[in-house]
């Protein structure tokens, strides 16, 4: 697979194959649920302390919304693992819905 995954889909496999390695395998869905809200909490934390009026102290370590972003990305993929979802079947269908809904739904740059 290698460390530079390319598609959604080959992520997905990639993170498999890293979880099937161990016994415990996936965690139920409820752990996993608690695991993508405390990351989620975390990208929240980070936006505040960097766009935010709540300053880090000084003895926290700096961090990155790029590295928060990436553990909820991690997180769902792992949970869409555990459910068998497909995340670029699901992306594909949710940009129809998306395209379909909310086609008027916000001004677009091209309207006068």
């Amino acid at each position: 697979m290698g460390n530079n995954p390319q598609t959604l889909k080959e992520m997905q496999r990639e993170i498999d194959d890293y979880i099937n390695q161990f016994k415990s395998g996936y965690f139920s869905p409820l752990s996993q649920m608690a695991r993508l809200t405390e990351e989620v909490g975390e990208l929240a934390r980070e936006i505040n302390h960097t766009y935010g009026e709540k300053q880090k102290k000084a003895t926290e370590l700096p961090n990155s919304v790029k590295e928060e972003l990436g553990d909820v990305l991690i997180a769902t993929i792992i949970m869409a693992n555990s459910f068998d979802i497909d995340l670029e079947e699901t992306f594909k269908e949710n940009m129809v819905k998306f395209n379909q809904r909310d086609k008027h739904r916000f001004e677009r740059k091209d309207e006068k």
